[in-house]
């Protein structure tokens, strides 16, 4: 049976990675922007298994640290909505360039 490249892969996270970061630096909405972290994450958790697969790692390092980084990132998404819904709740806006003006 063939198999598909770990080349391949690797194209696919870059293009992953790369709409991601396009997305948390142009992006001035605090959605879109954890949207382009978490688009960034999975690019690193496609990276994480094609080297598993390329390597033919018998333990279960690739998929593991898949695991932790799906774990973390739930943890940060939820985290950062709850701020992004209090930052909402007290300026109306969830525009990111207008968050420096909480510092006081």
């Amino acid at each position: 049976m063939n198999s598909i490249p770990v080349l391949h892969f690797l194209y696919l996270s870059i293009i992953l990675f790369s709409i991601g970061l396009f997305g948390v630096l142009i992006r001035k909405n605090a959605i879109s922007v954890l949207m382009g972290v978490e688009l960034m994450l999975n690019a690193v958790n496609i990276n994480y298994l094609a080297f598993a697969k390329y390597w033919n790692w018998n333990t279960l390092t690739g998929p593991v640290f898949v695991v932790f980084v799906i774990t973390i990132a739930a943890a940060e998404a939820a985290v950062a909505l709850a701020i992004i819904i209090s930052i909402y709740r007290q300026m109306k806006s969830t525009n990111v360039d207008e968050v420096h003006y909480l510092r006081g």
